[in-house]
């Protein structure tokens, strides 16, 4: 196998939206991506001050992508993990808890301090990242406003 894990650039965006189609689209989250509006998703993260993302190859054959920014706070500098996309035919194989933890080692070289994320609670996606380490904020809550 020749893996690799290269920065996400507009050289690579392209596989990475037909990713972002074909997972998101599919069970568990039987999201309506279409390819005008993956690719809008993606090209804004992607120009997001202080974004960081990384793409997971396996010779041509997207394995996944992870990807989000950074922002300045008076604790030091924190990361929001945006998107974690695992290929359908990989998922449940380790591939995910590689890509978040090599993302955590290059956050760790840039002096970040913490990470992050929202996700739906309970189901696959919260269980993935408490199996990762990662806990339920008390401090914060999401809040929403339908206009």
């Amino acid at each position: 196998m020749a893996e690799t894990v290269v920065p996400i650039t507009t050289d690579n965006l392209e596989q990475c939206i037909e990713l972002y189609i074909k997972v998101f689209n599919s069970e568990p989250w039987n999201e309506s991506w279409t390819y005008e509006t993956a690719k809008e998703r993606l090209m804004d993260l992607l120009h997001t001050p202080k974004f960081t993302g990384f793409f997971w190859k396996n010779n041509e054959t997207p394995i996944g992508f992870i990807a989000g920014n950074s922002k300045k706070t008076y604790q030091g500098i924190t990361f929001y993990l945006a998107e974690l996309c695992i290929n359908n035919e990989t998922q449940g194989k380790g591939y995910g808890s590689k890509l978040l933890q090599f993302l955590e080692e290059e956050l760790q070289k840039k002096n970040v301090k913490s990470i992050y994320l929202l996700t739906s609670n309970g189901g696959l996606a919260e269980n993935f990242y408490r199996k990762n380490g990662y806990v339920v904020n008390n401090n914060r809550i999401v809040m929403k406003k339908n206009l």
